[in-house]
């Protein structure tokens, strides 16, 4: 295929940013479009894995901590921890269709909601209805870092979450520059927070080709 029919089928408003940062090098621009998928595909899995190890330390914190096996159905009732969640109803929705379906567990809970539930739980008011020990799902964090910081730092990863997960690209810099530098260090925040909860990521990622290195090294020597 030619550029054109390559404009044809993205369509020039995707592929011309690409094309800029490129100085106007078709063959280049198709490089780096390939290359951020790749990218977007790798960082995917790194954010896919985060995120099911970071929900199911949340979920057997607060399962131990309420002495309760439901504790989400339970806390988003009146005068619970979940009751002011913005999503509440979304949540209450997804219960209802699993009680409907004689499928409802918990764990099927925790995997229906999204990562914005699990960092919600890092703001001001879930996390003193919790009692103040959100925390401790991180045995290893530094010390001395607290709940308004740790909440901000998810909240940059789920941003970076977000923005793959609506195909954008990974591979600029606010001014339209090819750049790899908020993608590593999102990378970078995901490894930190790994490490925090008390692995490592030689161990998570054993076996799977989703490091980013690589094709970051692509992309900054493209």
């Amino acid at each position: 295929m030619k550029y054109p029919e390559y404009e044809k089928a993205f369509s020039p408003a995707r592929l011309n940013k690409y094309l800029t940062a490129c100085g106007g090098d078709t063959m280049a621009a198709l490089t780096l479009y390939r290359h951020n998928i790749k990218l977007c595909q790798k960082c995917y899995g790194i954010l896919n894995i985060f995120e099911v190890v970071l929900r199911n330390a949340i979920n057997e914190h607060y399962k131990a901590l309420f002495a309760d096996p439901d504790w989400i159905r339970h806390q988003l009732q009146p005068g619970g921890m979940l009751y002011s969640y913005p999503r509440r109803a979304s949540v209450l929705n997804a219960i209802a269709e699993l009680d409907t379906g004689g499928r409802y567990t918990n764990d099927r809970v925790v995997s229906s909601v999204t990562f914005g539930f699990w960092t919600y739980l890092f703001t001001r008011v879930p996390f003193r209805r919790g009692g103040s020990t959100l925390l401790q799902v991180f045995p290893a964090k530094t010390i001395g870092l607290g709940q308004r910081a740790i909440f901000n730092e998810l909240q940059t990863i789920k941003d970076s979450r977000n923005r793959i997960a609506h195909h954008e690209a990974i591979c600029f810099d606010s001014t339209g520059t090819k750049s790899t530098v908020a993608a590593r260090a999102s990378y970078a925040l995901v490894i930190k927070y790994i490490k925090f909860l008390g692995y490592q990521e030689s161990h998570l990622y054993f076996g799977l080709d989703v490091l980013p290195d690589k094709i970051m090294k692509k992309i900054d020597s493209l």
